[in-house]
Formats: structure tokens, sequence, C-alpha cells
């Protein structure tokens, strides 16, 4: 097979053009009908129930997703399993938005009179404005293409593009309407980097108790180092006569020590400790204590409560674990 390297390119710039011409025109078609198709999602007690066949139901099935992680509760029914009982998850409190790039596909078009019997809100999409789906709607969004992008003008591709598209401005128009936050959003992706930035507390990941490095003020360096190296956090937390916290042996506060050539042993670490250390309280978010170390270059951070009581310890490899990083 010989490759044409540059026509490849060529054929490849050529459907994006083509995609992006198609998105485009849907500028123009944000008009009444959108609205209206917007006042029906928000109006709905119930879902936002997602159909469609083919093509039209993978960029259905994407779209219902986008729109139950963006605010709107949705999901997606084959409308070939409608007809065989499939149909009973769709309520009179729901809402029903089709897809349908020709308006005519047999199995919307078999279940159509079953949604409008119960007077359920058909919202429909589809390029022809003219179609049994279209005339059927209580609201209808054209999703129209001039040409596809596939070079037999048979593969869908700039139509399948549009209406992603027109989904997208959907749930982004509820998503506006409802004041959906940032912290929304985590919710409903607790697994995900923004969930864990926004919802993760150190409370989850901190050493506590025995796990905490800790020595007095009156320990020996010698005896840091040993604490230092058990717990393997790379410092030490130092505490005073009352069991407060009173500062913090790291790593490079030894590195300090020895340069200016003190004893290990018979060196207190409360003389070559680090004071008014770097601290966290309970309950900040994981995001907010990388912040913090990333800013005082450090590795390790200590937390504490009330009356400046140890309460724990956490390092960088805590937060790498837990994916914050």
């Amino acid at each position: 097979m010989n490759i044409d390297k540059q026509n490849l390119r060529q054929l490849g710039i050529s459907v994006i053009k083509t995609e992006g011409r198609a998105i485009a025109a849907l500028e123009e078609r944000i008009d009444n009908t959108f609205t209206d198709a917007c006042e029906l999602m928000l109006a709905c007690a119930g879902r936002i129930v997602v159909i469609g066949m083919g093509k039209s139901g993978h960029i259905g099935n994407k779209i219902a997703a986008t729109l139950a992680s963006t605010g709107t509760p949705a999901f997606f029914v084959h409308p070939g399993e409608a007809s065989h009982g499939d149909l009973g998850m769709i309520t009179k409190n729901d809402v029903v938005l089709a897809l349908s790039y020709s308006g005519e596909t047999n199995e919307l078009l078999t279940i159509i009179p079953l949604i409008k019997r119960f007077n359920i809100p058909l919202i429909g999409m589809s390029g022809n404005p003219n179609s049994s789906l279209a005339k059927q709607s209580t609201a209808h969004l054209n999703v129209k293409v001039s040409e596809e992008a596939c070079p037999l003008g048979l593969a869908p591709t700039s139509s399948t593009t549009a209406s992603l598209v027109m989904g997208d401005a959907l749930a982004v128009a509820l998503l506006e309407s409802r004041g959906f936050t940032k912290e929304d959003f985590a919710l409903s992706h607790p697994g995900g980097s923004l969930g864990k930035k926004l919802l993760l507390k150190i409370d989850d990941l901190l050493h506590t108790g025995d796990a905490i490095p800790s020595v007095s003020e009156q320990s020996m360096v010698s005896e840091a180092l040993v604490e230092i190296t058990a717990k393997k956090m790379g410092m030490t937390a130092v505490m005073d006569s009352k069991g407060q916290l009173s500062g913090i042996f790291t790593d490079g506060d030894l590195r300090r020590m020895l340069e200016s050539k003190h004893d290990l042993h018979s060196t207190q670490v409360g003389e070559v400790m680090s004071r008014n250390c770097t601290t966290l309280s309970p309950g900040t978010l994981a995001a907010e204590a990388l912040q913090k170390m990333e800013e005082r270059k450090i590795n390790a951070i200590l937390v504490t409560g009330s009356d400046n009581q140890l309460v724990g310890a956490l390092n960088m490899h805590d937060l790498l674990r837990a994916g914050v990083v």
C-alpha cells in the first residue's frame, strides 16, 4: 500500500473544517425553541430520558451522562428495548429527549404515541424540521448539517457532532440556570481528580497516634533520628513539657546542625529544631494542604488542634497515594 502522508493530513483537516462549519451553523438555532427545551427540562420533576437509535443512540448516551453529571438527572433508554418493557422506566414526571437525524426512525416513532398519551413533554432533536419527530415534539431542536464529513456522504460525522454540541449547549445552559457549582460537580465525581481536590480532607490521610513521629525538646538529636527513621516521614514533631507542639526537626535541620559541627549524641533537639513551623488544622482540604506544602517547599507537615495539641502528620507521599497530586 502506497501511503500519501500529505493526503492523509489534508483529509483530516477537511473533516475538521467541515464539522467546524456544522457547529458554527448551530449558533443561529439557539432561539426560542432552544429556550423552550431548557424550560421544559428545568420544570421537570422527574428525570430527562434520552432515547435514540444507532449513532444517535451513542450521542444520546453521552448527552444523558453529561446532563446527569451537571445537575440534571438523566438516563438513556434504548428505543428498541423500550418497546419490549423498558418503556416502563419512563414516568409522567419525566421529559423525553429523542434523537434521530432523519426524524423518521421507526423504533422512535413506534413509542412516541405512548409518550404523548401520558402527556410527557417530548423534545426532539433532528436534522429535519418537517420530520415526523419534529411535528410531534413539544419543542424541536434543529441540528441539520449541510454535509457530512465522510467523503461518501454516508457515515454520520458532522451530524453526530452537531447533535453532541447541541446536547452540550443544553447541559451548560441548565447548569448555569441551576446555579450548579464545582462542589456540586465534585459530589457526582468523587472518584475523579476534581472530586478529590474538592472533597477529600486531610483527616482521611493523616498519620495519627503512635504513627506520628514525635520526641521531646530534651531528646538528643540521635534519638530524634531514630524516630525519623522508624516513622519514615523525613521529620519529627518536637513537644514541650506540657505536651504541646514546640517545633519540628527535619532532614534540613539535621544538615544545618552537622554543618555547625554539633554532636548528635550530646545536642538536644530543642536547640536545633525549627520553631514556628507551618501547621494545618483538622478539616483542611487535601488540595489546600498540597498547595501550602508546595508554597513552603516542604515534604511533610504537622496538624494541630486547639491549644496547639498535635493531631497528626501528613507527607507528600500520602497525597500522592490519594491521587491529589
